[in-house]
């Protein structure tokens, strides 16, 4: 396991599941022969515990009403082994799916532990299932999870379903065939490494380092631009502020007011000058930030 039972793992104050007897030592075999020989409690023992943890916060009773439902996660994990992961880690979250379930379980509601705890097991696993079984997300909305869980027992046969196929398992998992479908090529693809190395089998398939090449500049490149225009556009500020007031509004006016630029003979009659004038000024106004840009 990741983490074995025995780690002192606490949930909310619950304790988990360590105790020296039930420690695996590195033997997930050893560890699921002694949680099968716990024995099962009675529906007085399961009640009279769980009113003893929910009234005093007994974390004794807690304990030993984790202990009791041990071998059920084990039975829940073994149910997922067709994912290609470890069932020592997918027993581990379901034992904290159990004590999350513990924590919550009310003694009065009519129901046994074990059904209402079902929820909150498979819910860690398929957690971590979805986490760890690709590098890249394959399920991130309700009905990509509903699918990633029930499209596999859902197939009739191995390889790509056909149309009738495909349309059946849409009708009876209530998510549209374009979904389907989609799942069915996510669950079919493999990770591959970026920049894996070469094998030296030439019909091999390339890294996709290879064939993925970044199309944009370099990235020295850009920053290198970016910093110039930065410059720019300070020294334009410092020009700017040097101009005299008529000056500096003409020059944005005219040159950098994007929406509305005005022409001579209308900043002409708003300064009560001629046309030539404008012109003049602003002529001597671009002289003297060329200069600036240019030192």
């Amino acid at each position: 396991m990741t983490q074995t039972a025995s780690t002192a793992l606490v949930t909310n104050n619950l304790p988990a599941v360590a105790s020296v007897g039930l420690s695996p030592l590195g033997s997930l075999e050893a560890y699921i022969g002694a949680v099968n020989r716990i024995p099962v409690l009675s529906v007085d023992d399961e009640q009279r515990l769980a009113r003893r943890y929910r009234d005093e916060e007994d974390l004794d009773a807690a304990r030993e009403l984790v202990h009791s439902h041990l071998r059920f996660v084990v039975h829940v994990a073994r149910g997922y082994n067709g994912y290609g992961l470890g069932i020592g880690d997918l027993i581990q979250e379901g034992n904290i799916g159990l004590m999350k379930a513990v924590k919550r379980f009310d003694p009065d509601q009519g129901v046994r532990l074990v059904s209402f705890a079902v929820h909150w097991i498979r819910a860690e696993m398929h957690e971590f299932i979805l986490k760890n079984w690709r590098i890249v997300k394959v399920a991130t909305t309700k009905a990509q999870r509903k699918l990633f869980f029930n499209l596999r027992k859902s197939k009739k046969r191995l390889g790509w379903m056909n149309a009738e196929e495909v349309r059946a398992v849409a009708a009876d998992l209530n998510v549209s065939e374009r979904e389907v479908l989609e799942m069915e090529s996510r669950l079919s693809g493999r990770d591959i490494g970026f920049d894996m190395p070469d094998d030296g089998d030439e019909d091999g398939p390339p890294s996709p380092v290879a064939y993925l090449a970044a199309q944009g500049e370099d990235p020295s490149q850009l920053y290198e631009r970016e910093d110039e225009e930065d410059n720019h556009l300070e020294v334009l500020r410092e020009g700017l502020a040097e101009l005299d007031g008529r000056s500096r509004d003409i020059i944005k006016r005219r040159w950098l007011d994007s929406e509305s630029k005005v022409t001579l003979q209308e900043l002409a009659d708003e300064y009560g000058v001629s046309a030539e004038r404008i012109r003049q000024i602003e002529a001597n106004a671009l002289k003297k930030m060329r200069a600036l840009f240019a030192a």
